[in-house]
């Protein structure tokens, strides 16, 4: 963490500002136009019954991420159809219960309203918090990944540490979007998850930006809360913490000298109309000798995916990439389809 002194001084300089300030628009009013439309979708339609499983045993799947908005609407605070079932046991198919992490402002059922249906499907174990927000208070609560980042780490570890208890797997496989990528790579380096990972995809990731907005968010979130005198909820040590050192800042401690460690399982898939990972190759980054690194443009295969930083999550291209980078024993094959931005459908 930075101090206060240090911190200010960082938000005030013209450089940083210069480097920061259109990503923060952008993703500043992604956040408000989530929160206004769960808000109106709310008022307008009444809230439902908590949605429940289907008598069939395949549960629907609907390839437009904005169907995501419209199950947190209706079931706030819930968890999608197939996810969170602590008693789920992973089958000899699928030994690894599959956690999936979301987006900065998004959350468990905003961001994985198409995967998470197509893995419970395939039989896995789906589990997905939303970690981090800024409120308890809906629909705040629903706008995860804004809060301290270590703190988002922290969250996460207690995740993975309950769906490890839970399910008696030695290990997971992770699915993360965007933010989702970093946060739990934290958690593998420096809280206690090294070897507890077999597969890590990564969709719309970022391993080689430099500090920008999200961190800047973060430590203003950190000084905010001690100013108010509230504690941290990362504990100052930990069994199996191995903290990084105090002036390593969040970004770095993530990327330095690389994310990625060994006898994992690397997939980053990217797209070249990501509009928010700017330019989108800063999500394709080689791994070092004794890693396993796999990265992909989403267009290399197919021009007519026109997938964006949204969409990338909610289309039958990158779920058949995301099964297959997490049983690539049962590859299938990967249609070519026109995939609009934005839904995805």
């Amino acid at each position: 963490m930075l101090p206060s002194d240090s911190f200010d001084a960082m938000i005030g300089g013209p450089t940083f500002n210069q480097r920061i300030r259109r990503t923060m628009l952008r993703r500043s009013s992604a956040v408000m136009v989530f929160i206004a439309v769960a808000m109106a979708l709310s008022t307008a339609g009444g809230l439902a019954a908590p949605a429940t499983p289907p008598s069939a045993e395949r549960l629907p799947v609907t390839y437009d991420f904005l169907a995501g908005l419209d199950t947190e609407a209706r079931t706030p605070g819930g968890s999608l159809p197939g996810t969170n079932d602590f008693g789920c046991r992973p089958s000899a198919d699928h030994p690894r219960p599959v956690v999936l992490l979301h987006g900065g402002g998004l959350g468990r059922q905003t961001n994985w309203a198409t995967l998470a249906p197509v893995l419970a499907n395939e039989g896995y174990c789906v589990f997905a918090p939303t970690y981090c927000p800024l409120s308890t208070a809906w629909p705040v609560s629903a706008a995860g990944g804004l809060g301290y980042k270590q703190d988002c780490a922290w969250e996460v570890k207690l995740f993975m540490d309950r769906v490890l208890d839970a399910t008696g797997a030695p290990q997971v496989d992770i699915v993360g979007h965007s933010l989702g990528t970093e946060i739990p790579t934290y958690w593998m380096k420096y809280l206690g998850g090294r070897g507890l990972v077999a597969h890590y995809v990564s969709l719309a990731p970022y391993w080689q930006t430099e500090p920008d907005y999200d961190d800047a968010r973060s430590e203003l979130v950190a000084l905010a809360q001690r100013r108010l005198g509230i504690p941290p909820l990362t504990p100052q040590s930990c069994d199996g913490c191995d903290f990084p050192t105090p002036d390593i800042v969040f970004n770095r401690a993530v990327r330095e000298p690389t994310p990625y460690l060994p006898g994992v399982e690397y997939t980053n898939i990217t797209t070249r109309y990501d509009e928010f990972i700017i330019p989108y190759s800063n999500g394709l980054l080689d791994g070092p000798p004794g890693t396993s690194v796999a990265n992909i443009v989403v267009q290399d295969s197919c021009s007519l995916d026109n997938s964006d930083h949204a969409s990338i999550v909610a289309n039958r291209r990158s779920a058949a990439m995301v099964l297959n980078a997490l049983d690539p024993a049962n590859a299938r094959p990967v249609p070519c389809l026109y995939i609009p931005p934005i839904t995805g459908a």
